[in-house]
């Protein structure tokens, strides 16, 4: 990013408020091995780090704070990190995505006490935010159950593996004595999307060790922003969660300590398809019947999602070595059921034959699943006389990962009048998975790695890891990083960092199968995604794919003038070569090559994934916090800013595809990878505690985002001006148990930039960006702990 886009963007956050304070932290952590390090250390501190790691204490967050779920509880809290709810998006609208420093939610690594946690089985195909990509359910971990959440914001590859491009969430889970319980209601100003949440925490002493369980219920009901009369349904999916968790540790003999995590979810969402029209409209009898839905109707994509998650490890320590077994499993599932729907070309047979025109309402449309078993084998040891005080680390991972994907009832995809005559196949709303789609495919992966750091004087220290993997599908990555950090003072530290990394292509981008219904500009079109290998990508001359490898560069300062002040500045660069992507859509008409197949298949679109870009993204994070006597309280404030640029540098075409690089990457899907996010957030928060009383307010500016659309140049592009929303909280110590909290979110009811919603990606007057559509929303909670 050029520094005249950069320096006006800092400014004018920092204007907001001169004197600031860090994020929140939790310095009552007893040694703790904070993400990005091996070392074990006596406390957590953002400013000591070499590295910069942000590390959010939840407890606040959990008791009284305006967001029932954890993504969007660190949306508002992280500047660099991002998650807006998808409406109109099909499966996206159904598993809230993440990401950090505006790249894509697969090029993230999620940890839960420290180790890896599985993706979702879901690729988001729809949406303003990770097309293309999958992702991890940060919805899937309840807010109870969570101690702290630590955010690395630097490559980490060469010391967790793939997928750690953008940076590394380490979830640390609770396991502390003690019951606690927490019970909220919500709703949007609008009278809808109520939110109903249950919520309790008991650790049990068992032996010398606690077991930590957690149990959460969590209903959110949908939200409706369409206009007056309209078939659409714009806003909040419905869903209701139903989530166990325990998280344990226990002492057995000596050094040796057992422990376990075990979670699960289920979830029951439900999420607005488009509409189709009724009698008049061009959508009878192709995609509906006058006999069924003659004033048109809305059919409901219904996902039921399954989450696992389990841990079993063993802590010990060999001749001065500290050494760490475990094996992690972690499965997500996801089955589709269409219901208010019907197969149109069923309909049409029946009217053919004298009937009605009459098919069923309600599909089994099948679905997928991923699941992975991480074995891990890590070592490490401190040696005080070595360099001033060294520690020393290796380890070996071997993981195994599945996928596959189930088709649905023959109803939910045959055509039953005969190809191209009346109605059109398949579920409306969701075609379901055919038998060509289905498919249970695996891989398994080995790595050993080093990581060395070292005080190689008071003021200097070093650390440097290597990581060798292999894949038995694509074949190896060997990625390395050197890291430091230099005392100046007492009060302020240098840190910089370079790594190289990579993300292998995930199981979900090498084989999901799909033939599904967009809306171009309002009209419907049928588009097949084709896998890798398949007779489509064979035509346009798509090679397997490869793993992405990325250059990341981190150079930043923190200074610590007193206990109660501190500032981290970091500036970032992160280099990507061969990203894998979502192809722009090809037809006959763009790419004749593939015509009779798309005939044949009767769609009239196909795109893939495909290595098809290099990305460079720059940006800066700036942190600041302060914590001072006011009256007879006090006042903790602090500033959180992120500014980012992803540019696409290159386009590597197939030699099949040169010439048709404008398809292969469109101007629209373009802007969605590089600006899927915006362009810079800001976080400034004002919290005063003052006896049994705490009032909080924040300041949240979403910078600009601009968005492609359909028609293409010259339409001009979606321009979403910078937004600024305010969120206000109040909390009462009632009794030393029980707290009592009510406030607000974007409580001046601020929206999006208002758009052509023929040319939007939801059909609606603006996308999901920024901070969504849905506009004010108001909460009250009560926490009692036992």
């Amino acid at each position: 990013m050029h520094a005249n886009r950069l320096l006006p963007t800092a400014l004018a956050a920092l204007s907001l408020f001169s004197a600031t304070a860090a994020l929140a932290q939790d310095n009552s952590l007893e040694r703790v091995t904070v993400v990005g390090s091996r070392k074990t250390l006596p406390a957590a501190s953002s400013t000591d780090t070499l590295v910069p790691v942000d590390i959010y204490s939840m407890g606040k967050v959990a008791e009284g704070g305006g967001q029932f779920d954890l993504a969007q509880s660190l949306q508002y809290l992280s500047p660099s990190f991002n998650s807006t709810r998808q409406t109109g998006a099909d499966g996206a609208d159904l598993i809230d995505s993440a990401a950090l420093r505006g790249l894509g939610s697969d090029q993230t690594l999620v940890l839960v006490n420290g180790k890896r946690r599985h993706t979702v089985a879901l690729v988001n195909l729809f949406g303003a935010r990770n097309r293309g990509s999958t992702g991890t359910d940060m919805n899937s971990l309840p807010l109870l159950a969570i101690d702290n959440v630590q955010v690395l914001r630097d490559g980490a590859a060469a010391q967790y593996g793939s997928d750690a491009i953008a940076g590394v969430i380490n979830v640390q889970l609770k396991k502390k004595a003690g019951c606690e319980a927490v019970a909220g209601y919500g709703q949007y100003s609008a009278g809808d999307g109520k939110n109903w949440l249950a919520s309790a925490y008991c650790g049990v002493k068992i032996a010398d060790g606690t077991l930590g369980i957690t149990g959460e219920w969590q209903d959110r009901g949908r939200s409706n922003r369409a206009d007056p009369g309209s078939l659409r349904t714009i806003g909040d999916t419905k869903v209701e969660n139903k989530t166990l968790y325990l998280n344990g540790e226990f002492p057995i003999a000596g050094a040796d300590k057992l422990y376990v995590t075990a979670g699960a979810q289920d979830r029951d969402a439900s999420s607005a398809a488009w509409a189709r029209g009724g009698v008049g409209s061009d959508d009878i009898p192709s995609r509906n019947s006058a006999a069924m839905y003659p004033d048109g109707f809305v059919p409901y994509i219904n996902g039921k999602i399954e989450d696992r998650y389990l841990i079993v490890g063993w802590k010990s320590s060999f001749a001065g070595w500290d050494t760490d077994l475990s094996q992690t499993y972690g499965s997500n599932k996801l089955r589709y059921d269409i219901s208010n729907t019907l197969n149109a070309s069923i309909a049409n047979k029946d009217l053919l034959a004298g009937g009605k025109g009459i098919s069923p309402t309600n599909f089994d449309a099948g679905g997928f699943g991923f699941s992975q078993a991480t074995t891990n084998f890590d070592v490490s040891r401190f040696f005080p006389d070595l360099l001033g005080g060294s520690n020393i680390a290796f380890g070996a991972e071997y993981r195994k990962e599945k996928y596959d994907i189930v088709a649905g009832e023959p109803g939910s995809y045959i055509d039953a009048d005969g190809v191209g005559f009346g109605g059109n196949a398949g579920s409306q709303g969701f075609p379901g998975f055919q038998p060509s789609d289905a498919t249970n495919k695996s891989r398994n992966s080995q790595a050993l790695y080093v990581d060395w750091e070292a005080n190689l004087t008071p003021a200097l220290t070093v650390d440097a890891a290597v990581r060798a993997e292999h894949y038995s599908d694509f074949g190896s990555a060997t990625t390395a990083k050197l890291a430091g950090s230099f005392k100046a003072s007492k009060e302020v530290l240098l840190r910089g960092a370079a790594s190289t990394g990579f993300r292998a292509p995930s199981l979900q981008q090498l084989y999901f199968s799909s033939t599904f219904t967009d809306f171009i500009s309002g009209k419907p079109l049928d588009v097949v995604l084709a896998p890798n290998g398949s007779k489509i990508t064979a035509a346009a001359g798509v090679p397997a794919l490869k793993q992405e490898k990325s250059k990341n560069y981190t150079l930043g300062i923190t200074v610590k003038p007193s206990t109660d002040t501190a500032f981290t500045v970091d500036l970032y660069q992160i280099n990507i070569r061969d990203r894998i992507v979502l192809s722009g859509r090809f037809d006959e008409d763009n790419y004749p090559a593939l015509g009779a197949i798309l005939q044949s298949l009767g769609v009239g679109q196909a795109q893939f994934f495909v290595n098809s870009i290099n990305t460079r993204t720059r940006g800066l994070d700036l942190t600041a916090s302060t914590r001072t006597k006011l009256g007879g309280g006090q006042l903790n404030t602090f500033l959180a800013l992120n500014v980012s640029s992803t540019r696409v540098t290159n386009i590597n075409a197939p030699d099949k595809l040169k010439g048709y690089e404008d398809v292969l990457l469109s101007e629209r899907e373009r802007l969605f990878i590089e600006q899927g996010g915006p362009r810079s957030k800001a976080t400034l928060g004002f919290e005063y505690s003052e006896g049994a009383w705490t009032g909080e307010a924040k300041v949240i500016h979403f910078g600009s985002q601009t968005q492609g659309t359909f028609s293409g140049p010259p339409v001009p592009n979606l321009h979403y001006k910078p937004k600024t929303s305010m969120d206000l909280g109040l909390s009462w110590q009632a009794t030393p148990a029980l707290k009592l909290s009510v406030g607000g979110n974007n409580v001046f009811n601020v929206k999006p930039t208002r758009q052509n919603p023929d040319e939007t990606d939801n059909g609606f007057y603006y996308d999901s960006v920024q901070f969504g559509l849905n506009g004010a929303s108001y909460y009250a909670r009560a926490y009692y702990r036992f």
